[in-house]
Parts: structure tokens; sequence; C-alpha cells
């Protein structure tokens, strides 16, 4: 989602504030723009699409300035174009917005009432319009800025320039994150650590309903009642340097070829390989009393989480329910206060799994985060913290993060059985061994199937409909393969289980349509045989991603088949993720798309 960097310093800003934001372009925009205060005067400089478009609008037209805010927008209320990208100018106030501003209607009627001409489209420029009215009825800036928050709502992380305060930047946030960062004689302001890196790495987190006023010597942080607050300084973990695609193509590729090294690390955190048992780190929380445990995340995360569940469920005899938040938030499900939830998100700060944990606060559960950023909303707001150690991941569309989320739910359901007498000490040994053993197998599958992948890319590219087939934890694999296809390729695509092909799926079948089936020779094996056949007789065009043991038992005549090595059924996911990546990868670099920054996608989605 949008982008917010902000600088108080002692030398010109508007290229650092750029150079920022290319650190937040992994979030998604449409738009950008910043702005800077000289002698007194707003200055601003916007532009549709890519930064680099901003670049070379500054490079014509450079803006001055030692203070300076500045976004990268995407599109929620208005088209996005220049007018709409931000920052927005009202009388001498200059405002960047991240999220929503629910009641921005009912306000914005009220403001034109008044005799306001808006200028844009934007719910954004509602709040620049009511500082500006509360100013002018003579209120102090930040008489007006406390005000302000008071009146709307919804979710909103603001920073805000006032000609009037040339040494000023002021700051909001409920819901999106917001970063202060500490430096001599500089302040600096971000959506998250990464942005702030080159700068500092002495960070501030503000908490919801937070507001504050940075200032060169240093900040005031305020509750919503206008009360002095104090917030912890912590040192971020964040690179400080931006991360590059080194001798890929995109970042998306670099982070499918990085698996086996994430794979490594996340492995080194939660399994001892000297004892071939897991470690404490995956038994943070005590799971020997849990009744139940309730699982919750958004797209990809969601699938690692329904995938978590059959091992939770299988190896430890937990019963578990997974949700998509979205869902999860609204339906008032009846949680026992001894159960556990556990919510999954790469950023940390996925609004809606936000949402879902503080309803399960409220309910008295244990809360563990599977996050990737330790610095993040959930993570703070958990009990139990279980890093995933993907390292920053630039591509819209996960990959190393979602197998990192797999590999370490894997150990905590592992230990989760030990604790829970499910799984005997050999039996734990022998899942430990299989797990220590998926860094030399991915690297081996990533070298053996990219020729294969290239090729078949060219086939899909021609289609327009993509089924995906799987059973077991091959079901939720199936539905992650169409979601990659579908997020980067613009092919439709949808991943069904494959016992469910006769109850609806089979109507789609014909010459045209891709049928993409996973099945390891595992106990589903036979039966999603006999739906490949199923399909065969209709003249659907078959991709079989199978092991060495599959494929010998399988004689259909496919249109392609992909032979990984024969592993035990606890590590299929991760090695079967990969080829389910590159296909989509290599059929959007195919197909000419933006694989790194797809049309409409954000990385991190902080509204609803």
């Amino acid at each position: 989602m949008c982008g917010i960097v902000g600088i108080v310093g002692s030398e010109a800003v508007a290229d650092r504030l750029v150079d920022a934001l290319k650190r937040l372009e992994y979030r998604g925009y449409d738009s950008a723009g910043v702005a800077t205060l000289v002698d007194g005067k707003l200055g601003r400089r916007r532009a549709e699409g890519k930064l680099v478009n901003l670049e070379r609008r500054l490079a014509g037209e450079p803006l001055a300035g030692t203070i300076g805010i500045a976004h990268t927008r995407w599109a929620t209320h208005g088209a996005p174009t220049e007018n709409n990208a931000h920052p927005h100018f009202v009388d001498g106030i200059a405002i960047v917005h991240n999220g929503i501003i629910e009641n921005f209607a009912e306000i914005k009627q009220e403001l034109i009432a008044e005799g306001a001409t808006f200028q844009t489209q934007t719910d954004t420029e509602v709040a620049g319009q009511l500082l500006a009215r509360l100013i002018r009825d003579g209120m102090r800036p930040k008489e007006a800025m406390q005000a302000m928050l008071k009146r709307v709502t919804g979710a909103y992380a603001l920073a805000v320039l006032f000609e009037s305060l040339p040494d000023t930047i002021m700051a909001a946030r409920n819901g999106p994150p917001l970063a202060i960062g500490h430096g001599n004689g500089e302040m600096y302001l971000g959506s998250d650590a990464i942005a702030l890196a080159p700068f500092t790495n002495e960070i501030t987190y503000l908490t919801d309903g937070d507001w504050a006023v940075l200032t060169r010597d240093g900040v005031a942080i305020f509750d919503g009642e206008g009360r002095v607050v104090s917030r912890p300084r912590t040192t971020s973990m964040a690179a400080a340097f931006r991360v590059d695609k080194g001798n890929h193509r995109h970042f998306m590729e670099k982070e499918i070829y990085e698996q086996p090294e994430v794979i490594s690390h996340a492995l080194s955190a939660y399994i001892d390989f000297i004892g071939n048992k897991v470690s404490p780190a995956a038994t943070a929380i005590d799971f020997s009393g849990v009744p139940s445990l309730a699982i919750s995340a958004c797209g990809t995360a969601y699938l690692a989480g329904v995938i978590g569940k059959y091992w939770f469920e299988r190896y430890a005899r937990l019963p578990v329910e997974a949700d998509v938040a979205s869902e999860f938030r609204y339906r008032n499900i009846p949680l026992p206060k001894e159960a556990a939830a556990f919510f999954i998100s790469q950023s940390g700060e996925t609004a809606d799994t936000l949402a879902s944990l503080r309803y399960c606060r409220e309910q008295g559960l244990t809360i563990g985060a599977v996050v990737n950023t330790r610095e993040s909303t959930i993570a703070r707001e958990s009990d139990a913290i279980f890093p995933i150690l993907a390292g920053p991941e630039i591509g819209v569309a996960s990959t190393k993060a979602f197998t990192c989320q797999l590999t370490v739910l894997a150990a905590m359901a592992i230990g989760a059985g030990r604790m829970r007498g499910v799984l005997s000490e050999a039996e734990e040994q022998a899942l430990v061994r299989h797990l220590a053993e998926m860094p030399r197998l991915m690297a081996s599958v990533l070298r053996s199937v990219q020729p294969q992948m290239e090729g078949l890319a060219r086939e899909l590219s021609r289609c327009r409909d993509v089924l995906y087939l799987g059973r077991g934890t091959s079901y939720p694999l199936a539905m992650e393969g169409a979601l990659k296809l579908k997020e980067i390729s613009y092919i439709h695509a949808e991943g069904y289980a494959a016992g469910e092909l006769k109850h609806g799926p089979i109507a789609l079948i014909d010459e045209n349509m891709p049928v993409i089936v996973i099945a390891p020779y595992d106990r589903f094996f036979e039966k999603t045989v006999s739906n490949m056949q199923e399909v065969a007789a209709r003249g659907g065009k078959i991709v079989f991603i199978t092991d060495e043991k599959g494929a010998s038992a399988c004689d259909l005549a496919t249109l392609a088949t992909i032979v990984l090595p024969s592993v035990d059924e606890l590590i299929q996911p991760m090695i079967f993720s990969l080829p389910i990546q590159l296909l989509a990868y290599h059929t959007a670099v195919f197909m000419g798309t933006d694989v790194d920054q797809p049309r409409n996608l954000a990385k991190s989605v902080t509204v609803e």
C-alpha cells in the first residue's frame, strides 16, 4: 500500500526523499510526489506512474528545501492521476496520507456548504481542507491537528507540513504503520524502517491513536486526548542499503532463487541439527493444554496457514480453524480462552489480519505472530513471535516468504506434536531430518526445472484460463499456483480440490483449457490420477507436476510432465511450490507484464 517519508533536515531533502521512496516501491503504487518548504513557501512536484517519472520531473524542475514530505500513492478514492497524487496543498498546508478516511463524504459536504473548493477526488484532501478551516477559525496548527484527528474516522497514517511552521512535520497514525527515525540534528518519518534505514537505525513506532510533532531537535508524541506519551526507541534490524536485483531480471526471480539460502536461515532458528529435534523457538507457545488453534491471514499467507492446518491436525492432533482474515474479523467466532491463535503476515501490518488478532486478544486467547518483520505491529501485539527470517521481499507476489512461512509452521507443528505426546522422539527426529534436507533439494529442483518452465510458459501465455488441481496439502498449493499466475500474468486461474472436479469445474474442460495437476506420489495419488483421466477424456491439456514415483506410475499423455524428487509428505509443499512459482514468473515475463509490481496490487495491504 502507499508509502510515506518525511525529513526535517539540515541539507536539501528532495533527492533523499525520493531515494527513500524507492525503498517503499515493494508496497505497490501508481503515482508519487514530494513537497518541501523553502523560505516559508511550499513547493511540490508530482507524477503519474513510477518514481522514474518523478525523478525526471525533479531533474527538470529542482526542488530546494531542508524539510519535506513525500508519498507513493496506491489509488483508492479517485483515479491515479497527477492531480490526485499526494502531497495535496490547501491554504499553506501540505498533506500525505495512507489509508482510508471513512467519513470523508460527510465532512466534504459540510466543507463545501461552507464554501470550500476541492481540487481532487481523494478522501485525503478532506483532512487538509478541515485543517485549513480550523486554522482560519483561529486554532494554532497543533490545536487544529488534534481537532482534525478527533473528527476523521477510518484507517490513516498522515504527515503534514505547515507554511507557518517552517521547521516542523506533524504526523498521526491510526492503523497503517508509521515510524519515527532519530538522527543527529535531523528527524525522519517513514511507513517502515526499511525507508529510514539509510538515515538511522534508531526507530520509534507510533501506536494507534498517536500523533507527533517532529523538529530537528526531536519529537513530541501525544495520544488522542493531547497528553504527552512516551514510546520506546528501538534499534531497527532493517538493512541500511537498498536491496537490488543482482544479476536477475526481476526481484521475484531473485527471491525465488534465494529460497534455499533463506530456508537454511529459518531452519537454523527452529531446529537443532545435532539432536534432530525442534528448538525452543518453535515451541514458544505451550501447546500441551491448547484445545484448538485458529489461524488467520490474507492472500498467500492464508494459503500457508491452510497448509499449516493440515500439519497441526496430523502431527499434533490439534483442531485448527483457518480463515481469511477479512472474514474472520467479522464472524464473531466463539473461541475458548484456552485456545491459541496464529496470525501470518509477511509485513506484519496487514489491516484485516491485525483486526483479527485484536478480536482474539479481546477473547483472551494466546497470540502467536508468524511474521517477516519483528518490529511490525502484529509482532508487537503478540504474545510470541515466530520470525520467518526471509529477509526483505520486494516482489509483490510472495515467493520466499511463503516457503519460509511453511518452514516455520512445519517446525511448530512438529514441536506441538512432541509437546502433546502425539509424536515420539524417533518420529520427531525423522521429520526434522526431512526438514533439514530442504535447502539441498530446493537448489536441485531450481536448477533442473528452469528450462522446462520457460518452454511451458510459452504455451500458457496463449491461454485465457487455467485450472489447478490438488489433494491434501497440494490443494492449497493449487490455489497458491493459481494465485501466482493471475497476480503477475493476468491470466484467469483457479485452484480446486481435485475431488471437486465433478462438482462444477469439469464443465470448463475442453481442448483449450490447461489443467495443472499437483500430484506427488502420496496417499492421495491414485485418486488424483483418476481425476486426471477425467480431464484427459474431455481433451484437457494436462500439466502434470509429480515426483519420480508418480511419473513412473502414470502413463497418461500430458502437455508436460514436471518430475521432482520423491520426498516426505511434510516437505512436499515447499518443494512443489518451486515449479508453480517459476511457471507463473516465466509466463509473466513472456507476456511482458510488470512482474515485480503488477497492476492494481500492493505488497502491504494496510486498509480493508
